[in-house]
Formats: C-alpha cells, structure tokens, sequence
C-alpha cells in the first residue's frame, strides 16, 4: 500500500506561484516507479499535468503547463515531490491530485494507481 498526501494548495492571484507538495508512505513505497500530479477542474475530466520518474531523472509535462510548472523530486528525502506553479493563470484553478504508480513485472505484482485526496488551487484574476 502506499498513501499519498499533498499539501501546499490555496488561493492566488494570477501571475503567482504555488508549490504543492506530495509525500509518499507506507510499505509498497519502494515499489513507486511514477509520481504525478492531475488536475480537476468543475465539470470537466480530470487531466494530467506533470510526471516525474521515482527516480526524478525524467519528468514530462502537458503543453498548457510547459515552462510554467516544474515537477520535481527532494533530493534530501526521495518520497516527497513537488510541483512548483509559476505565472498562475485563472485556468488552472482546480483540485489538484498527486498519483503514484506502484509495482510492475520488476517486483512481481501488478502496477497499481494510488491518489492523494486532493489539494485545492484557486487562482483569481
């Protein structure tokens, strides 16, 4: 199991920065091979916005974020990530998920999807 819980959510104006962050626990953490972060605004699907490799070396992010958003892994304790959230527009304005694949053939059992509960962005204009 792995449980995931962001914070760093909260109301901003635009042209702001944010940064989320995203710690990993529980046993099967060793066994995370991608962290990202989703978003959800009202009525419309949840989104990706961010993937970063569990080892931080490869990150990959969704054109409307590119040279925006930077996702990113602490070097001091490697189950935390972060999105940093540069020049906030009022279109990112969304919950905000941190998702963790977990397992594979490397470690014998199936890949799962864990999510975080969610973080509140809120950007005004």
């Amino acid at each position: 199991q792995v449980q995931l819980l962001e914070s760093g959510g909260g109301l901003v104006q635009a042209g702001g920065s944010l940064r989320l962050s995203c710690a990993a626990s529980g046993a099967s953490k060793f066994m995370i091979n991608l962290v990202g972060w989703y978003r959800q605004a009202p009525g419309k699907q949840r989104e990706l916005v961010a993937t970063i490799t569990s080892s931080g070396t490869t990150a990959n992010y969704a054109d409307s974020v590119k040279a925006r958003f930077t996702i990113s892994r602490d070097n001091a304790d490697e189950n935390t990530f972060y999105l940093q959230m540069n020049s906030l527009k009022v279109e990112d304005t969304a919950v905000y998920y941190c998702n963790a694949r977990a397992g594979g053939r490397y470690y014998g059992i199936p890949e799962h999807d864990y999510w975080g509960q969610g973080t509140q962005v809120t950007v005004s204009s």
